[in-house]
């Protein structure tokens, strides 16, 4: 079993910058996969951006490329979300993801508004 906290979430202004964190409870070297999803109201939950432990390839959702960058640190056994030049379509709560070994593990959620 895999145990998600997120922080880093917040308000800040259009064109800002804020870094999610997701600290997991085991290595993150050790889960297949991580990712960071995000729901807005009234709204499905969307895919953000990915990243493979074997490889360390990532992948981003067409409306964040070149804006947001996923990362981890093995030895915080933490995964982040650098996230640039927000807008306000960005407004939701992101969502840390895990699968090991085909199970998928969820954490809280943590809320980034953008607005000015």
């Amino acid at each position: 079993q895999v145990q998600l906290v997120e922080s880093g979430g917040g308000l800040v202004q259009p064109g800002g910058s804020l870094r999610l964190s997701c600290a997991a409870s085991k290595s993150v070297s050790s889960i297949n996969y991580m990712g960071w999803f995000r729901q807005a109201a009234g709204k499905q939950r969307e895919s953000v951006a990915g990243i493979t432990s074997a490889s360390g390839s990532t992948n981003y959702a067409d409306s964040v490329k070149g804006r947001f960058t996923i990362s981890r640190d093995n030895a915080k056994n933490t995964v982040y979300l650098q996230m640039n030049y927000l807008k306000p379509e960005d407004t939701a709560v992101y969502y840390c993801y895990a699968n090991q070994r085909g199970l998928g593990y969820w954490g809280q959620g943590t809320q980034v508004t953008v607005s000015s």
